[in-house]
């Protein structure tokens, strides 16, 4: 990579930065791209020059969120062992979808879709379809199942169950909370597949 390139890189990542920051902490609507600027220390021109919308920055910034762990929950799908591989996978995608960013993004989608629709929108189009797409073909591979959508459905919604607590901010899940329902979920779904 050249001098410029690492330039480039080093600027949409210090833009990325400080977007997370602003957008988390003032939502999508009251973001302001100035600040954004200012955080990354740049002019606003520069900026542009990256991002040439709000709502594509917003897009790139969810995206930045989500990458390293949608990467990480595919390589637990290549452990031989298929429950410990579930459960591996079902792990990292409960500690991402619990953690503090996730959960204040999630916050975010809410409090602002009737004023900003298209962000949901973006979140739809950039997010969960991957990671669906990812676990049907394990599904379909390692256990055999035919149309696996309402098995990975029903899986990942028992890893998520507490969520809404946690996003009205009544309960807080721990760590072993987290290992104790990746366990149990997993062994659910597998014996329900194959009794």
């Amino acid at each position: 990579m050249s001098k410029i390139e690492q330039n480039r890189e080093k600027k949409k990542l210090a833009i990325l930065v400080a977007a997370k920051s602003e957008f988390l902490s003032q939502g999508y609507t009251c973001a302001n791209m100035d600040v954004i600027a200012q955080q990354a220390k740049m002019t606003k021109q520069t900026l542009y020059r990256y991002f040439p919308s709000k709502l594509e920055l917003f897009q790139a910034t969810l995206v930045s969120i989500g990458k390293s762990y949608n990467e990480r929950y595919s390589q637990h799908l290549e452990l031989e062992d298929t429950r410990q591989a579930l459960i591996a996978f079902a792990l990292d995608f409960m500690q991402f979808h619990f953690s503090i960013e996730h959960i204040a993004t999630q916050r975010l989608l809410i409090s602002e879709v009737t004023q900003a629709p298209e962000i949901v929108e973006s979140f739809m189009k950039n997010g969960p379809h991957h990671t669906q797409a990812a676990l049907s073909a394990f599904f379909a591979k390692r256990l055999g199942v035919e149309s696996p959508e309402s098995k990975v459905n029903l899986w990942i919604g028992m890893l998520l169950s507490s969520r809404n607590m946690v996003l009205l901010g009544v309960a807080e899940v721990t760590q072993e909370q987290i290992q104790q329902t990746a366990v149990e979920a997993t062994d659910i779904i597998l014996a329900a597949i194959n009794p």
